[in-house]
């Protein structure tokens, strides 16, 4: 797997690589995402043309949460001068539907991150099966 995982950063990191494919984001978040035992908040900074600037593992928690802070998302979208982001967590238990709690904080980031004129283009919990996407459930 990790293999698989950097020949799929690496090609992301290509500077005329852009998001525009959910199947590549999924790929990418389940392959960094899916097999951690505690619940991992990340986020994937992208410039305007959504390539990626950088991706980050923000938050870290247990086996049923983590503590996630609009702030440091938005301080560290605007460290890397970022026009949009994509935000994804795993559910440790394999189960990809959204809690009220997971709805909430998509929100709040939504509503942090708009103020700074910075998109959120999507939200995935990655379990196991395809990624739940807020986009494609209209929740964003």
């Amino acid at each position: 797997m990790v293999k698989e995982f950097t020949i799929l950063e690496a090609r992301l990191r290509n500077p005329e690589y852009a998001f525009s494919s959910p199947t590549d984001t999924f790929n990418y978040l389940k392959l960094k995402l899916a097999d951690l035992e505690h619940e991992v908040f990340s986020v994937l900074y992208l410039d305007n043309q959504n390539r990626l600037l950088k991706s980050k593992e923000l938050f870290r928690g247990t086996i049923d949460g983590a503590a996630v802070y609009p702030r440091e998302v938005v301080k560290v979208a605007l460290h890397f001068n970022a026009a949009a982001v994509i935000l994804a967590h795993n559910h440790p238990s394999g189960l990809t539907a959204p809690s009220e709690a997971d709805r909430y904080i998509t929100e709040r980031l939504k509503a942090a991150l708009d103020l700074v004129d910075i998109r959120t283009l999507d939200h995935f919990i990655v379990g196991e099966g395809v990624p739940y996407s807020f986009a494609e459930h209209g929740l964003l």
